[in-house]
Formats: structure tokens, sequence, C-alpha cells
């Protein structure tokens, strides 16, 4: 593979993967049966402040992206990308799939979504553009504190879930599926998506290798 044509294909699989996260997100969302942890939090807030989800989404994503200074963590321009593109894709999403009524299709969306967020998933990480700004906080924490990534993702997780919960965010069935699927989905997706080293010479464009890393929205 060309220099060109693998800098292509990583840049359609980034804005590909990130503009399908926000869409499978927002089918969750739409299945009214449990959000992925971080999006409890952003439906809470949502609901106590008014704004779409997919503008808290942007505004937090910013807001711990900041948080990275401290941490001495590098943005790239999948880190960027993700503040800007997920949030403006899960709104858009929502102002088009309506909610869901009766078993049948909610279930329907929340398989639907789950899966598709672990495309979406394996699609950006598979890229290698630098992770998401919530996996550069859990690995930030992780190096200036010595803490596993195993014990400050739980803890980050369970925070924002309590937090989102409380301030209304939906916690259910979906939250728990999505928890015990995203990973192994993730691997199976990453593999689908690899993509082929360049056969022109390196291509550097703040790139970043995340293994096993889950992209957060």
């Amino acid at each position: 593979m060309s220099t060109r044509r693998h800098l292509t294909r990583r840049l359609t699989q980034l804005y590909a993967g990130l503009a399908l996260y926000g869409a499978s997100s927002a089918l969750l969302v739409r299945s009214g049966l449990g959000l992925e942890p971080w999006n409890v939090l952003h439906q809470g807030l949502a609901e106590r402040t008014g704004l779409s989800i997919g503008v808290v989404l942007t505004l937090l994503g910013a807001a711990v992206l900041l948080a990275w200074i401290p941490l001495r963590q590098r943005p790239g321009l999948g880190t960027i990308s993700n503040v800007l593109v997920i949030g403006m894709a899960m709104d858009a999403a929502l102002a088009l799939v309506p909610d869901a009524h009766g078993p049948v299709a909610r279930v329907t969306l929340m398989v639907t979504g789950i899966v598709l967020n672990g495309a979406a998933t394996g699609l950006y990480i598979a890229a290698r553009f630098g992770p998401g700004p919530r996996d550069g906080l859990m690995t930030g924490l992780h190096q200036r504190t010595g803490v596993s990534i195993r014990l400050v993702r739980t803890a980050i997780e369970f925070a924002v879930v309590a937090t989102g919960f409380a301030l209304g965010g939906t916690v259910g069935v979906g939250t728990l599926l999505y928890a015990v699927s995203i990973g192994p989905l993730a691997q199976l997706f990453l593999r689908v998506f690899a993509v082929p080293p360049a056969s022109g010479g390196s291509t550097v464009v703040a790139t970043g290798q995340p293994r096993g890393a889950i992209l957060r929205p």
C-alpha cells in the first residue's frame, strides 16, 4: 500500500469510526435500556442543563482534555477529532432516530448499538491517530500514580456511572451488556480493520498505538 493510500485509509477509518460511534451511542439512547458509562454522565448533565447530550459530550471531552496538561499527555489528531466529531454525530443521529416502543424494538436498538459501537471502536483505534480524551485520562493517571490501568478505569467508570445516574442518566441492562461485550467486540473489529503498513515509507501524523484501549466518547 502506497504512503498516500495508507494515510487516506487511516483518515477514512478515523472519521468513519468517530461518526459511527456517535450514531451507535444514539441508538442506545433511543433504546432506553441503558447507556455506556460516560454517556450515563453525559445524559444526566444534559437533563440538568438543558443542553443536548452531544453538546455535553463535546464540552466534557474538552474539559477532560485540559486535564491532560498536568498529566503530561500529548493529544493526537484522533484525540482532537474525538472531541469535535462524536457529539455532532450523536446529535444528528438522535434527530433522525425516534424512541423505540415495545420490547422487541428496544432490544434490537440496544444490541445493534453495542455491536456498531464495537465496530466503531475497532475502526478508530486501528487508524492509530491517538487515544480519545477519556482514554488518555485513564493512561495518564496510571502513569502518574502507578495504579493499574484496570483499577483506574474501574474507579473512573464507577464514578461517572454513579454521578450520571444521580443526575438522571439511564442505567440498565444495556449498560451491563455493554460492559461485558465491548472488550471482545473491540478486539474482533481491531483485527478486521487492521491497517497494513505503508510500502512507500512511514507516515507520522500524531499517531499512537493504544493497545487494549477502549474508545470512550
